[in-house]
């Protein structure tokens, strides 16, 4: 008996595929043996760790292909591999040789959305500095906005030593506060906090008041220093020094970050590096941070990632790491296939209709939708993107939903994103007057009531439609117009079916005709049916399999339209479920 091309089966069966709780695994092979004998076949599964195996039937489904599915029901990782027969001789099994892998995640590894902001600019008075409670009286806005998780960068000491002033010179004026990515002075590093934040029971105090609103607080892990960190005296040997005694620091040509100093992985102490990098991480899981978005992995080795992520969920297994690595493709998956939970994406950079069509059939149609998760973010402290750059609300509200619909993890870079802000450094993707580098008083005047209920109105539907909720059952349909992208989600039982349409171009009115996927939706030709849309509030009775649209930027540049099939009462009364 031949049991061959197991799917799903990544790079050989030596990384596992993803899942969360709830979710089901779809196995497919192909079965056969010699002659004419009658073959059979089971899909054996089990929680790691677990002596016993459990059963599930495999069907034939033609050309000797078979299918089979169980479902994961804890968080950690599932083994799964297939047995086959020739009936009656069930005595002689065939196993594939194979234990393959899942990584059952919790919920929020599939659907979560991220809002970042800067701590120390949270201070409601002028020129202060932020701190954890003043962060406190944000969470009402942010848990009313929908964003279900709160990301830091950085809240360690900043180093004074080549210390970046404003727009990254390398002059500071008095005041300026430096990079946060610089970490580390006098008053501690990688474990310490920045002074003028507050105390370690102050962050405690915060992450125990998020909760109450349904928010996780994240932190950056970024592993380097700044000149001024304790690591330079007591572990010189973690670092590479040039010929003239002076310490390397950090390039990315063109770009030169004299306040940043990288760590040498290849250094002959690379053991006891690696496990203060674990210590550095299990100490915050310790004071209750459970989601980390990790800066620049792609610059360190593959292996020191498989490594850690591997030691922290075994002990910590409902641990999410977000990939922030903006490099080549390849480089990017594999760090989904070595343990990140979730990546950025180059959504930042696909605007037309076909690029946003070839990027996510890529992702969600491809064998990448069993191991990368995409978080799509529109902007970020270092990018502001050229989309961006070109307009305001229409731009802004065009991209928002794009991520948070098209993804089902998505972020933004919040108090400029809700603020439309767009001056850049010239011919470059970067903010003029960047955060990154001073402080600043971000005002709720500054942010208009419609743009917040924009946004609050979005993630509301994000959280009561469960199609919105997954990432993978994105399809495209056909629309007559290039600048309108269409596309549509649902849940699985089809009883949560919604229809999107979005105007790409932020200047001017679009229309075309939409073809709806009657038969996938299990509606007549002839039968009526709602398109409730959801973010505008207006309801439309279509029949027919095409319809009219007409989307005008100003007003409002999406509908995102919930499909309720029309029927018939015995009383003439029409009703729609």
């Amino acid at each position: 008996m031949v049991i061959e091309y197991v799917q799903p089966e990544i790079d050989g069966g030596y990384f596992p595929i993803k899942r969360i709780i709830g979710e089901r695994v779809k196995v497919t092979a192909n079965i056969f043996a010699d002659g004419h004998d009658q073959v059979r076949a089971t899909l054996l599964f089990r929680k790691q760790g677990k002596e016993k195996w459990q059963f599930s039937p495999m069907n034939f489904v033609g050309n000797d292909q078979w299918s089979g599915e169980f479902t994961v029901e804890e968080i950690g990782i599932y083994e799964y591999t297939i047995e086959g027969w020739v009936d009656p001789l069930k005595n002689h099994k065939t196993r594939y040789p194979k234990e393959l892998k899942v990584i059952v995640d919790r919920k929020k590894a599939l659907f979560s959305a991220w809002y970042e902001l800067f701590p120390r600019s949270c201070s409601p008075e002028i020129n202060q500095h932020g701190t954890f409670l003043d962060c406190e009286k944000i969470l009402p806005d942010i848990a009313h906005l929908g964003f279900d998780i709160l990301y830091f960068p950085p809240i360690h000491p900043i180093g004074k030593t080549y210390r970046k002033g404003k727009n990254n010179t390398i002059t500071t004026q008095k005041g300026d506060p430096g990079s946060p990515w610089a970490i580390g002075d006098e008053t501690g590093g990688h474990m310490a906090i920045h002074p003028q934040l507050g105390s370690l029971n102050d962050l405690h105090r915060l992450i125990k008041k998020a909760k109450e609103y349904g928010i996780e607080i994240a932190l950056d892990l970024a592993f380097q220093c700044s000149q001024d960190h304790p690591y330079i005296k007591t572990h010189p040997e973690w670092f590479r020094w040039r010929a003239d005694g002076t310490i390397q620091y950090a390039e990315n040509p063109p770009k030169k970050y004299e306040d940043i100093v990288p760590f040498d992985f290849e250094t002959a102490h690379w053991q006891e590096l690696w496990e203060e990098f674990k210590k550095i991480t299990l100490y915050w899981i310790e004071q209750g941070i459970k989601i980390f978005r990790v800066d620049n992995p792609h610059t360190k080795p593959f292996l020191f990632w498989e490594w850690l992520i591997g030691q922290v969920k075994t002990q910590y297994p409902e641990i999410i790491f977000l990939a922030e690595a903006f490099t080549r493709p390849k480089v990017m998956y594999h760090l989904a296939k070595i343990g990140f939970t979730q990546s950025y994406t180059y959504f930042t950079w696909r605007n037309t209709k076909h690029e946003l069509m070839e990027y996510l059939n890529e992702l969600t149609n491809t064998q990448v939708k069993e191991y990368f998760r995409p978080n799509f973010w529109p902007n970020t402290p270092d990018i502001l993107s050229e989309y961006l750059q070109l307009g305001d609300r229409p731009v802004f509200f065009i991209r928002f939903i794009l991520a948070a619909i098209l993804s089902s993890n998505y972020g933004i870079y919040g108090p400029p994103y809700e603020r439309f802000i767009n001056q850049v450094i010239s011919g470059k993707e970067e903010y003029l007057n960047s955060e990154k580098y001073e402080i600043k008083q971000w005002k709720n005047e500054d942010i208009k009531e419609s743009t917040r209920d924009f946004i609050s109105r979005i993630n509301r539907i994000r959280r009561e439609n469960p199609a919105l909720q997954m990432t993978n059952n994105l399809k495209f349909y056909h629309v007559d117009n290039d600048n309108l992208l269409y596309f549509g989600k649902s849940s699985e039982d089809l009883s949560d079916i919604i229809l999107i349409v979005v105007n790409l171009d932020p200047h001017y009115t679009q229309s075309g005709w939409v073809q709806v996927p009657l038969s996938e939706m299990g509606i007549e030709p002839d039968q009526p049916f709602l398109a409730q849309d959801l973010l505008g509030g207006d309801q439309y009775i279509w029949r027919g399999e095409y319809n009219y649209v007409e989307l005008n930027p100003q007003v409002l540049p999406a509908h995102i339209l919930k499909i309720k099939k029309r029927l018939k009462r015995e009383t003439d009364f029409d009703y729609f479920i």
